[in-house]
């Protein structure tokens, strides 16, 4: 697996044209063991790829040749060697295109330096043919927490009614389309920690009136059925719950899986503990969500590999 893999086997070709972010980037690597490579710009990339790296990991927006400009170089020259590309939080369209033309992976900036290590160990891994290919970690196909919408425990239902519904629009994620939206937020509280999540489930069960989960006089079950009785109950429903806070509605935070865990692993914690949807961390910090079907996309890809 890919957290197996000796980080002094691998030799990283780091290009950014912000020093300061290019040497604190080296020095963190180099503690975690990668042989690091630093590149000011697209030209310095170029010619620096003669030290024969592993893996690149490619600012987009650099002056002179930008980053698709030096992908496109090292993709012709060097056609196998993976390059992961470093992009702000605004500029996700400029990142498909790095995908869509042989970037292995992107991340934005500023990322998460576990989840970037595991990323070049991963790249490494399938830059190596002779290897038998392994199986995707949970971190390699979930959504990162930056890209989930989150909102404060403070705020309304009607706020996250809100937020819920812009998770809808076609969004990008590290590898693939986010197409079906999250279909819940995730809930922080005062002190930066996710405390729990909202669901769509959530929200139809706080606006069923109480009385139709509690026993009925034997007329009520003819009653119910009736046109004028459900007449306007939705409407009611949801504006009665509007100012409530998220956190009277919200569920518990989601089950916890190691970014590092096997796919496997998280289809059996879904299943068996009836969660659609996962926390992952990496040291015990939150760094995504994994989605059932995100599993289901990955079934997709192993089959069409």
């Amino acid at each position: 697996m890919a957290d197996q893999i000796k980080t002094d086997q691998i030799k990283v070709l780091m290009v950014d044209d912000e020093k300061r972010f290019r040497d604190t980037t080296k020095k963190i690597l180099e503690k975690k063991g990668f042989e690091t490579i630093l590149a000011e710009n697209g030209e310095d990339a170029l010619e620096k790829l003669s030290q024969d790296p592993d893996v690149v990991i490619l600012d987009i927006k650099m002056p002179g040749i930008d980053g698709h400009q030096t992908l496109a170089q090292i993709k012709k020259r060097i056609p196998d060697l993976p390059v992961i590309m470093l992009t702000g939080h605004g500029d996700k369209p400029s990142a498909r295109e790095a995908l869509v033309k042989g970037a292995f992976d992107y991340l934005s900036k500023p990322c998460d330096i576990d989840l970037l290590a595991a990323k070049i160990k991963e790249a490494y891994q399938i830059k190596d043919k002779s290897a038998i290919r392994e199986e995707r970690s949970v971190a390699s196909v979930m959504i990162p927490i930056s890209e989930y919408t989150i909102i404060d425990e403070s705020k309304t239902i009607q706020e996250a009614i809100s937020e819920l519904k812009k998770s809808f629009v076609v969004k990008m994620a590290t590898n693939h389309l986010m197409e079906t939206g999250h279909r819940s937020i995730l809930v922080m509280n005062q002190r930066d920690q996710i405390e729990g999540i909202l669901t769509i489930k959530d929200l139809l069960e706080m606006i069923m009136p109480q009385y139709l989960s509690a026993p009925k006089p034997s007329l009520a079950d003819t009653i119910e059925y009736s046109p004028m009785f459900w007449k306007g109950m939705f409407s009611f429903g949801v504006r009665d719950i509007a100012n409530k806070p998220i956190s009277e509605v919200m569920s518990p935070s989601p089950a916890a899986i190691d970014g590092r865990a096997s796919l496997m692993e998280a289809a059996y914690l879904m299943l068996y503990q009836n969660q659609r949807r996962l926390l992952v961390n990496i040291l015990n910090r939150p760094v995504g969500i994994v989605r059932e079907q995100d599993l289901f996309f990955e079934m997709e890809r192993v089959l069409n590999y």
